[in-house]
């Protein structure tokens, strides 16, 4: 299996099954003489693992991150950062009856078609089991931008939306176990969530970026633009269906006019319809994006799937899985844009030796 790795300079390979002993990886090309504030890495998996509230999935994991090498008395030693995450509360059992069925929505039949043999416990390595080693990653990112600020939050669950009129500030977003900083419309998608649930269904939902104190000129002017690579980090991410940044696909049904960001004065801009991006390059303006979901794929109603015979037979998958998986997807959204913007940050540092 190959592309494990993600990153130019800045490089996470990682490793694991959902249902193996630990997933983990290797973070090459930190820095040296960094300090890590072990417990931001801790909060920043604590956001994501499993069981944290109603809304999310039942298994239980510490996700407590043991790191093997590259850190030494609370510094980066500029060696690769290689950290492990143990697995324990598995129950594989509850997937022996898909060995041989093709659940509606994954990757159990394309990872057939691939390999010829796959892992059909939890769904093995396309499990979003895999998304805990990127928030570690994306938390260790963050100190090489110390200035910068990060913030992702749920703006969408099924047809409820965050008012547009919401004011928040980031310490809010985690007070809502959906992370829409907003309490009607929280409340709205928790009791929309438990009923699905109830259903055996499940549903979508977009989670939203804004990034403040971003400086311009992260970014490179063809094939590497930023968000070229913020699209297929986002992209990579389990259950996304589409990346928008700035206006996005409103942008079809818009006038040049309108769409061209003006001036309001010589320090700020009336709109943000380029996100923060121009010409594939940070404008050192808010960079602005949003992710959009799919419901998630097992669920407990009972639908037609394939067996490996082909034939069409009927499944209810058992195990315990999110009904919505936009809540947790919040700190790995956040991650995987700190993964980014970190490297080309140490790209930018490159540049100016050269």
């Amino acid at each position: 299996m190959m592309s494990n790795t993600f990153g130019r300079i800045l490089r996470l390979t990682t490793f694991g099954e959902s249902h193996g002993p630990a997933i983990g990886g290797v973070l090459d090309g930190f820095p040296a003489d960094i300090s890590i504030d072990f417990n931001r890495i801790r909060h920043q998996l604590a956001r994501r693992r499993p069981g944290q509230s109603a809304v999310t999935t039942a298994r239980t994991e510490a996700d407590e991150p043991e790191f093997l090498s590259g850190v030494f008395e609370g510094k980066s030693t500029g060696a690769p950062i290689a950290f492990l995450i143990r697995n324990a509360d598995k129950r594989s059992t509850d997937y022996d009856e898909l060995r041989q069925v093709f659940r509606p929505g994954h990757a159990d039949e394309t990872y057939t078609a691939k390999y010829g043999h796959r892992d059909h416990r939890g769904g093995g390595r396309s499990s979003a089991r895999e998304t805990a080693n990127w928030v570690l990653a994306g938390a260790l990112a963050a100190h090489l931008l110390p200035d910068v600020r990060v913030m992702a939050y749920t703006c969408q669950i099924g047809d409820i939306r965050l008012p547009a009129d919401a004011v928040f500030s980031p310490d809010d977003i985690d007070k809502y176990p959906t992370r829409m900083p907003h309490p009607i419309a929280s409340s709205s998608a928790e009791e929309l969530i438990a009923d699905l649930k109830e259903q055996g269904d499940s549903v979508g939902g977009k989670v939203a970026v804004r990034v403040i104190g971003l400086p311009a000129g992260l970014g490179e002017p063809i094939f590497d633009k930023l968000h070229a690579r913020l699209a297929h980090a986002m992209m990579t991410i389990n259950a996304t269906r589409a990346f928008e940044i700035g206006s996005g696909t409103r942008a079809a049904s818009m006038r040049g006019s309108e769409h061209n960001d003006m001036p309001a004065d010589s320090q700020t801009f009336a709109t943000n319809h380029s996100g923060g991006v121009l010409g594939g390059i940070s404008s050192g303006r808010e960079l602005a994006f949003e992710v959009t979901f799919k419901p998630t794929a097992s669920i407990a109603k009972e639908q037609k799937a394939l067996d490996a015979e082909g034939n069409v037979v009927d499944l209810a998958v058992r195990g315990r899985h999110d009904p919505c998986v936009v809540p947790r997807a919040v700190p790995v959204v956040e991650a995987m844009t700190w993964l980014v913007l970190a490297d080309f940050y140490l790209l930018n540092r490159i540049h100016t030796l050269y």
